[in-house]
């Protein structure tokens, strides 16, 4: 297969824009030249000289010589218009941009149809670990019963800090933040926005349908409490952020993001700090696990170089399962075994157990331990964030009578 010559446009030079140009200079067996960064702040002091530079994206979007754009900016609806405007040129598109990808996914595909182009957003789903690719190639033709793991590695580094040192969450996610692996303003994380989104681009390529993050429940971290780390360890539990997608029967599936008890003896226990892991069960390939760091420039940044280098050589996701059209229907009908820690027995009720199967009532905490709906979960979801509540995910399985 040949090889093309690729000429870069590139949006944004922060965190994982300068993890990029790090590794692509320092890849012995791949060059691309890249010709202008765009970037917005005017004032900020840049590593490369300004000549590199251009404030006008127009600039970079007009000019012919430039044939592949790489999106790396932190604006979900300016990433679209961007990336929309360079497919319609013609030109083919690398991102990162999780949220982008997740909000307009099913147009994004029609779009690469359209105007002959390929969008490759490997760096989206799970940094360094290449969950996407290996879902389109490796896993195309397989019978893929469930996928699961961990791909925020912000919640995981603020666990683990809790686990295993004993400090608070606020002084855990000030950690995350002063390590660059937590933004200032840390809501996508935490409550489990990002990890929603990356499990909407991972079910579009395992199962070929294209969810509206609005239709998936996710809870997040931030009211986790010592009592909640204490009663995991209790239990010979870790606490981690676990999106969720797997069958319900043959031809549909469900998908949620919650925190989840993680026993010793399973893959996960042992992923910590800002790495990430991924968990696929399938009826062939069986059970297999993948591991990498979730965060940081440089990791993300070899993603990214690996969609270059992937376009370089003309590959474009092929949607496989899409095509095959096995799978199509969505459910929130699933039961779910939960561990909920609560003060008010009202805030209790209105999570309406089905049945109970642990119960305390101490002086200062309460939980209880029960099955519920996933469909109520996301009837709560804009309640949950006013409640003194903490929930997880047992990781039982319960059995439908």
């Amino acid at each position: 297969m040949t090889q093309q010559k690729l000429r870069i446009g590139m949006f944004g030079y922060g965190c994982v824009g300068q993890g990029l140009h790090d590794v692509l200079n320092s890849s012995k067996g791949f060059k691309a030249d890249i010709v202008k960064i765009c970037v917005k702040d005017h004032n900020k002091k840049r590593r490369l000289p300004m000549s590199n530079f251009t404030f006008d994206k127009n600039e970079i979007l007009n000019d012919p010589n430039i044939n592949l754009i790489v999106e790396l900016i932190d604006d979900a609806d300016e990433a679209f218009n961007i990336v929309t405007t360079a497919m319609k040129a013609g030109k083919s598109v690398v991102s990162a941009n999780k949220m982008m990808v997740a909000n307009h996914f099913r147009e994004l595909v029609r779009m690469q149809e359209e105007y002959n182009v390929s969008l490759l957003y490997e760096a989206s789903a799970g940094a360094s670990i290449p969950i996407i690719r290996n879902l389109e190639e490796y896993y195309d033709n397989e019978l893929l019963y469930s996928l699961r793991g961990i791909l925020n590695g912000t919640t995981n580094y603020i666990l683990t800090r809790m686990h295993n040192e004993g400090i608070t969450y606020s002084a855990a996610l000030k950690e995350a933040q002063e390590k660059g692996f937590a933004e200032s303003d840390p809501t996508l994380d935490v409550e489990g926005f990002d990890a929603k989104y990356k499990l909407c681009i991972i079910t579009g390529h395992a199962y070929g349908l294209f969810l509206d993050p609005e239709d998936v429940f996710h809870y997040g971290i931030s009211k986790i409490s010592e009592f909640d780390i204490k009663y995991a360890k209790e239990k010979g539990f870790k606490i981690k952020l676990v999106p969720y997608v797997g069958k319900t029967n043959e031809n549909t599936i469900t998908s949620f993001v919650l925190p989840r008890f993680i026993s010793s003896d399973k893959y996960l226990y042992n992923v910590d700090n800002e790495y990430n892991g991924v968990i696929t069960e399938a009826a062939f390939a069986d059970k297999q696990f993948f591991s990498g760091k979730g965060a940081g420039g440089h990791a993300t940044g070899s993603a990214v170089l690996s969609d270059i280098s992937a376009n370089s050589y003309g590959y474009r996701y092929e949607y496989k399962k899409f095509r095959q059209g096995t799978v199509s229907k969505y459910t929130r009908e699933h039961k779910l075994e939960i561990y909920l820690r609560y003060n008010d027995e009202k805030d209790r009720e209105l999570f309406g157990f089905e049945e109970v199967s642990e119960y305390f009532s101490g002086r200062f905490y309460k939980y209880v331990i029960g099955v519920v709906n996933l469909e109520r979960l996301y009837e709560l979801r804009n309640q949950l964030s006013g409640l003194d509540v903490f929930i997880v995910n047992t990781g039982r399985k319960v059995e439908v009578k």
